[in-house]
């Protein structure tokens, strides 16, 4: 059983540790500055608190399992080592940075075979939203959606009587002028709360399909909120001036908008709990 394996084999775990501390020594200590520093990636923090307890929610099943190592495992661990060594070589952290995850998942298929890697397919895959994304894939998500966001949060504001004209992501009030920048895209909000929706769907939700519909539901979750906004900085930008919607309450804006989205997800979980029951 794969309790007994672990108690057997305690020693080369240990031994398996400072082994990926050296390995990773220079690659997850960059990744937790990101953490730290980019407000897009803060969630960093929680996502191997949450992934280690997806692993105790499931132990008493996991601990039970049969252990049956299969040698598919040397050809993930084999992959992801390339996978650090090209990432080094071309400098691209997000490449070396997912290497990890998938260098774990190799360890435990090759220890332990298939049907544990099955049961721990959750709490491993989880770790990749401890990755940033790439620059690149990052500026061209935001651009779109920074677009979008400012489309309709002009069409909002002239239904609300408010003169107000759009130039990309600019919108032109009489009195002043605002920027939808990234932080106003709902690209940092949508990363965050995707990995938070993958944790609530996954421990609140039964059904599969119920599951993917709550992660389907954070990304318009995360535009609407963030449009909400913009609608409402614009409002106090044009009746108050653009000092009003600056300074303190943006900070505030974005952490309510934030509040508001897992609020939400949180109704929505809810709903969905009691749909299907008899």
């Amino acid at each position: 059983m794969f309790q007994d394996s672990l108690r057997e084999n305690r020693w080369y775990l240990l031994a398996l540790l400072p082994l990926l501390a050296l390995t990773y020594w220079t690659v997850v200590p960059g990744m937790v500055s990101d953490w730290n520093d980019d407000p897009n990636y803060s969630h960093g923090f929680l996502v191997p608190l949450i992934s280690g307890y997806f692993v105790w929610q499931k132990w008493p099943e996991l601990k039970r399992l049969s252990v049956q190592p299969s040698h598919f495992g040397l050809l993930v661990i084999v992959g992801s080592l390339l996978m650090l060594v090209f990432g080094f070589a071309g400098t691209e952290y997000f490449t070396m940075r997912s290497s990890l995850v998938f260098l774990l998942a190799g360890i435990v298929l090759y220890w332990y075979g298939w049907t544990v890697s099955g049961h721990l397919a959750l709490p491993i895959g989880f770790l990749l939203f401890m990755v940033p994304l790439p620059y690149i894939v990052y500026d061209a998500l935001a651009f779109p959606l920074k677009l979008l966001v400012a489309k309709y949060s002009v069409v909002a504001l002239k239904l609300m009587g408010i003169a107000v004209m759009r130039e990309g992501n600019i919108i032109m009030f009489p009195q002043t002028v605002l920027e939808v920048a990234d932080a106003c895209s709902g690209l940092r909000s949508l990363v965050s709360l995707l990995a938070l929706a993958v944790a609530f769907a996954f421990l609140s939700q039964k059904s599969n399909v119920k599951r993917v519909i709550m992660v389907l539901a954070a990304v318009p979750i995360a535009i609407a909120t963030n449009m909400f906004r913009v609608i409402a900085t614009g409002f106090l930008a044009q009746y108050y001036g653009a000092a009003a919607a600056e300074g303190f309450f943006h900070e505030f804006a974005g952490m309510a908008v934030f509040a508001l989205a897992m609020l939400l997800l949180f109704l929505l979980g809810a709903v969905l709990r009691k749909v299907g029951r008899a």
